[in-house]
């Protein structure tokens, strides 16, 4: 039998055991920065085959290297494990045990078929032609997100390229996507604060109206996409947090505006900046109040090779993966990730394994009702062992 049969067979059998380790996740999620049990939980797991662990970071990121048996070159696979401060509504008997804390998001999906996968790789490796480096990475969620510090590390030293993959609600169970260039969106968030004088609702003229000053600020940024970008880009300037809670018959004196973007384009992500801060400093001199902007530039646009991604996409067909009805190309994605990092550092590519619900009953990730199928497990080690194994002996 060869080394593809093998990988697959060996996973078949493990395939509920990545559902026990998935639900076991569930139930136990933390949020970005602070993902100490997962961490021990996933370090626990690699202990008990005696597999080197190696800590990347200052938080809790670590990778594994499953060194083969013959001389090749060495890909990265990585896996996310942070969960979001979100309170999980679903009825389940493996229902998260952390009060406003859920893996709403497939993270945990993530982490337990990457360690499968890794196990069965490392059982394999006097037979692979090369070396794979199993990335686990925290804090995906929240800037600055867990892969800088991983990459400040070293963690892609001696790397020659990087595979990634995400669970998608929005995709039927059996679906692997993928897309070739730009295909999610960069990211960056920013606060404004406006600071102008309270008063007495009756006498206006002697005040200052923060929620007025705040208000045209608003109205004016739907100028930044409609007339500042061009109609061939893709871009978004949303206002998620308008924090002006007073009282009926008083004048506020300052506001909060907190706000997201996200574009397709690196230059593109520049000329949104500008917009928004030229915005604000003429808010501060039409009203005479003071606007402040603290704006954070972070997720870079995530840009799949194409030839890498191609390859992928090849060998995940050519594996004929029963669970794996289609291997199909599902455009630009809108959300933004920080697999990015790593596909700025060296040519990489990002997958998409569908997870939809067979009731039909999909709720977007980030939601307190998210549910994945779990089909989508072993189709995710499958896909992912197969890119990588094909990978190894097309380089060796």
């Amino acid at each position: 039998m060869d080394l593809l049969a093998t990988l697959m067979q060996q996973l078949d059998a493990a395939a509920s055991e990545i559902i026990r380790i998935r639900r076991e996740l569930h139930q136990h999620p933390e949020v970005s920065f602070h993902e100490q049990w997962t961490a021990a939980y996933i370090k626990r797991f690699y202990a008990g085959f005696d597999c080197p662990v190696t800590d990347y970071g200052d938080g809790y990121g670590f990778a594994v290297d499953i060194p083969g048996g013959q001389s090749g070159p060495t890909l990265a696979l990585r896996a996310d494990f942070d969960a979001l401060a979100v309170q999980e509504d679903n009825d389940l008997p493996f229902k998260s045990q952390q009060p406003g804390v859920m893996h709403a998001c497939g993270h945990d999906g993530h982490t337990a078929y990457m360690m499968v996968l890794a196990r069965t790789l490392w059982q394999l490796r006097d037979q692979l032609p090369g070396r794979v480096r199993i990335i686990h990475q925290p804090a995906e969620e929240v800037s600055p997100g867990g892969a800088q510090g991983m990459l400040a590390a070293g963690v892609l030293t001696g790397v020659d390229n990087v595979l990634g993959a995400h669970v998608m609600t929005s995709m039927p169970t059996g679906t692997v996507g993928y897309h070739v260039r730009e295909t999610q969106t960069g990211r960056a968030n920013f606060t404004v604060t406006v600071v102008g004088k309270g008063g007495h609702a009756s006498m206006p003229h002697l005040a200052n109206d923060a929620i007025v000053a705040g208000s045209y600020f608003v109205t004016a940024l739907q100028t930044v996409v409609s007339r500042r970008v061009d109609p061939f880009d893709t871009a978004s300037v949303t206002i998620g947090s308008f924090d002006g809670v007073g009282s009926f018959n008083a004048i506020k004196q300052n506001v909060t505006l907190k706000g997201d973007v996200r574009v397709m384009k690196e230059s593109t992500r520049v000329t949104v900046r500008q917009q928004i801060e030229q915005i604000a400093q003429g808010v501060a001199a039409m009203f005479g109040v003071q606007v402040d902007v603290d704006y954070d530039d972070n997720y870079p646009v995530l840009f799949n090779d194409p030839d890498l991604t191609m390859q992928a996409v090849h060998n995940i067909q050519s594996a004929n993966i029963p669970e794996v009805r289609a291997v199909t190309d599902v455009g630009p994605q809108d959300p933004s990730e920080d697999f990015a990092y790593f596909a700025q550092a060296l040519p990489s590519t990002f997958l998409y394994i569908g997870c939809d619900p067979d009731d039909g009953q999909s709720h977007p990730h980030h939601s307190p009702n998210f549910l994945m199928n779990e089909d989508c497990l072993i189709i995710a080690a499958k896909a992912v062992g197969a890119a990588a194994v094909e990978y190894l002996q097309q380089h060796k």
